[in-house]
C-alpha cells in the first residue's frame, strides 16, 4: 500500500511544529518568551477589564429581582471560574512534572498559586457582599461556599508547603501530590448546587442550555472572565520568571540567538 504524497509532507511539518513548541519547556528559552508576552497580556487584561466593568456597571440594565446588587456577580462569577480553572491548570502542571520530570512544570505550578488564591478570596469576599442583601447574612455554611472555602485552604496549604522547606525538589513533589489529591474538590464546587439543596443559585451560563440572563449581561461577564484570564497569565509569567532567576540564574541570563542579534 502506497501512502499519499501529501500525507508524507504533512506529518514531518506537524512533527517539526510540535518540536518547535516543546523547546520552550526549557527554562532558558521560556524566560525571554515570557518577558515578551507579559506587557501584551497585561495591556489586553486592562482593556478588557475596563470594557467589562463599563458594560456591567453602566450599560447592563437593572435586574428585575435583585436590583443593582446583582452587578457584584460580574466580578464574583468571573473570579469563581478562575479560582477553579487555575487549580485545574496547577494540577495539570503537577501531573506533567511528576510524570515527565519537567522543571518548568513545577515552576509554573508554583507561579500560579498566589493568583489562584487571590481569585478564590475575591470569590468569597464578593459572595459575602452579594449574600448580605440577598440572603440577609454575610456567610452561611452552604455547600458551594464551604467547598470554595476548602479550595482557598488548598491554595494556602500548597503555598505553605512550598515555603516550609528549602529543598525545592521535595517541595515540588509534595505540592504536586497535594494538588492532585485536592482536584476532587473542584467538581464538588461546580455540581454542589445540583447535588444538594443549597441557598446558592444555579449557574446562569452553561454549555447545555441558553443563558438565563440578558445578552448584554452575558457579554459583560465574558469580558471580565477574559480579563481575569489574561491577568492570570501575565501574573504567572512574571512570577515564573522570578522563580527561574532564583533556581537557575544561568537560564535567566541566557538569550536566544535572535535576541543576541
Amino acid at each position: 500500500m502506497h501512502k499519499h504524497p501529501a500525507l508524507d509532507s504533512i506529518a514531518p511539518a506537524a512533527s517539526a511544529a510540535g518540536a518547535g513548541w516543546l523547546r520552550y519547556a526549557s527554562p532558558a528559552l521560556f524566560y525571554p518568551l515570557a518577558g515578551r508576552l507579559i506587557p501584551w497580556l497585561a495591556l489586553a487584561a486592562a482593556l478588557l477589564a475596563c470594557a467589562g466593568l463599563y458594560v456591567g456597571l453602566a450599560v447592563a440594565p437593572t435586574d428585575s429581582q435583585q436590583g443593582e446588587v446583582y452587578r457584584i456577580l460580574f466580578i464574583h462569577v468571573a473570579a469563581a471560574w478562575m479560582s477553579m480553572f487555575l487549580y485545574l491548570v496547577m494540577a495539570l502542571y503537577a501531573a506533567l512534572g511528576l510524570v515527565f520530570h519537567t522543571r518548568l512544570s513545577f515552576m509554573m505550578m508554583r507561579a500560579l498559586a498566589p493568583t489562584g488564591a487571590l481569585f478564590t478570596f475575591l470569590t468569597l469576599w464578593t459572595g459575602a457582599l452579594w449574600g448580605k442583601p440577598t440572603w440577609g447574612a454575610w456567610w452561611v455554611w452552604d455547600a458551594r461556599l464551604t467547598s470554595e472555602l476548602i479550595l482557598l485552604f488548598l491554595y494556602l496549604g500548597f503555598m505553605a508547603l512550598q515555603a516550609a522547606t528549602e529543598d525545592t525538589q521535595r517541595a515540588d513533589r509534595g505540592g504536586a501530590i497535594l494538588l492532585l489529591a485536592g482536584v476532587i474538590n473542584v467538581p464538588i464546587i461546580y455540581f454542589s448546587v445540583r447535588w444538594w439543596n443549597t441557598l446558592h443559585q444555579g449557574a446562569s451560563i452553561n454549555l447545555t442550555a441558553a443563558p438565563s440572563m440578558a445578552n448584554i449581561m452575558v457579554a459583560a461577564m465574558l469580558l471580565m472572565v477574559a480579563a481575569f484570564w489574561l491577568y492570570s497569565a501575565a501574573a504567572a509569567l512574571a512570577r515564573v520568571r522570578g522563580i527561574i532567576a532564583e533556581r537557575e540564574p544561568g537560564a535567566a541570563r541566557a538569550r536566544t540567538p535572535r535576541e543576541a542579534r
